[in-house]
């Protein structure tokens, strides 16, 4: 059973209308379209948290390392880069 507390929260008009209009298209309740909301934020900002602490214990040089080993063949069919390079992948040609 999930146990459950109660919290006063203060929103904007405009926005709690929003939330009211969502939470209808959706089926659910403003309390359960909230809840989703609040783990979903939650679940952003820990995934987050975990990928700086990953990258903080990488280790460059060994990644320079097995990046030199990384052979010269071509790219597969489909997975060449555009011809204008990096830049066209920025800009979603």
């Amino acid at each position: 059973m999930t146990t459950t507390s109660h919290y006063d929260l203060q929103v904007q008009k405009s926005l709690l209308d929003e939330v009211k209009r969502l939470a209808a298209e959706d089926g659910t309740t403003i309390d359960q379209f909230i809840n989703v909301a609040i783990a979903e934020k939650t679940a952003a900002l820990r995934t987050a948290a975990y990928f700086m602490t990953r990258a903080a214990r990488a280790d460059m040089a060994a990644f320079d390392r097995i990046l030199a080993k990384a052979g010269g063949e071509a790219p597969c069919v489909g997975d060449e880069m555009p011809v204008g390079g990096a830049d066209d992948l920025e800009k979603g040609s």
